[in-house]
This record gives structure tokens, sequence and C-alpha cells, in this order.
């Protein structure tokens, strides 16, 4: 073997790092679905006529969500990305330290999103029931929770731009493509050893 590979594998030298995917279609479908669907239900208030539509395809969305939050790929689970408001808390101190912690899945505030969004559907359904319709708590949660989710959406759509710039990965397109950048990892002597018996 030739003395690149044998430089290319020199131990404790990291690897290049691959790509995996990590984001499947289900998750990417729904994921740029609602966010449409909820700019449209946000300026169409008014237009009751759009707006129940519009938060229906949402309700229908999410419900796939939860399905596929329980039996999906992995990084489509909830196991993968509900963390604890600790969590969250540290990871929003990593971002304004210029020095973010990486997730290859959804991080804190990917997850918080998620929860949300499901919240803010589950409040909109609840106000088409028989037994809950024309409820004034009921519909002020709802409005409570679509502003909190809004708030949500602008600190994630900024969390994916300073990731994307202090990570050097391009969060939109993984978003599209379902590829992310592996996690680097160090090149063991043993593992030195290894590659280069089996070149």
């Amino acid at each position: 073997m030739g003395h690149g590979a044998d430089s290319a594998t020199e131990a404790g030298r990291i690897s290049r790092p691959a790509e995996v995917t990590v984001w499947d279609s289900v998750v990417r479908i729904t994921h740029w679905s609602v966010a449409t669907l909820f700019a449209i239900t946000w300026i169409s208030e008014d237009w009751q006529f759009i707006h129940q539509p519009a938060g229906y395809m949402i309700l229908t969305l999410v419900g796939l969500r939860v399905v596929w939050g329980f039996m999906g790929t992995r990084h489509a689970r909830f196991s993968d990305f509900i963390y604890r408001p600790i969590a969250i808390l540290k990871h929003v101190r990593s971002m304004l330290s210029a020095n973010p912690s990486r997730s290859l899945g959804h991080n804190p505030l990917g997850g918080l999103m998620v929860v949300a969004m499901l919240a803010t559907g589950a409040s909109g359904w609840l106000m088409t029931t028989n037994t809950m319709r024309g409820i004034a708590w009921i519909e002020g949660l709802h409005e409570a929770l679509a502003s909190i989710t809004l708030v949500l959406v602008g600190l994630h759509v900024l969390g994916v731009a300073v990731m994307s710039v202090l990570g050097r990965e391009n969060l939109v397109w993984a978003m599209i493509t379902g590829r992310k950048r592996a996690e680097r990892r160090r090149v063991t002597k043993e593992g030195a050893r290894a590659r280069c018996y089996e070149g």
C-alpha cells in the first residue's frame, strides 16, 4: 500500500468525515409541509375558509408525525430529540458562547419546536370538536400556543442560521437532502493497523 494511504490512516489522525442519512422522507416532507401550512394559517386567521382547511392539513401531518415519532427511523423518534429543560438551557448557552454543541439529529431547540407544533395542532383540533367548540379558554389557549410557536419558529430559524455558520454545515440543505456530516472519530493505532492489513 502506498505512502498516501499509510498517512491517511496514521494513528491519532482524524478520519475524513463522511455523510450519513439522518432525516428520512417522512420527516422532511412533514417538516416543510407543516412550515408552509403554518405560515398560511397565520396570515389567514380572518379567512376561515383558508385557515381551517390548512389547519386540518397540519393536524393530519402532525398525527402522522406523532405515529412516526414512535415507529420511525432513529432520528425521527421522540426518544432521540425530547430533551430535559437543563439540556435545552445548556444548548442555548453553548450557542451564545460561539462554540455550539452539535447534534446529529434534532438539537434541543429543534426538539422543543416539534413539541410546540404538536401542542398547537392539538389545541386547534379541540376547537373543532362539539364538546370544546366556542369555549373561550380553549380559543385563548390555541392563540397563545400559536404565538409561542411563532416565537419558536423565529428562534428556530435564527438557530439554524447560527449553527450553519458556526458549525460550517448547511442545515437547510440537510433537511432537504436528509444527509448530514457524520460525527468525526479518531483513528486508533489498532484501527490504523487493521486498515493497513486490509489494504
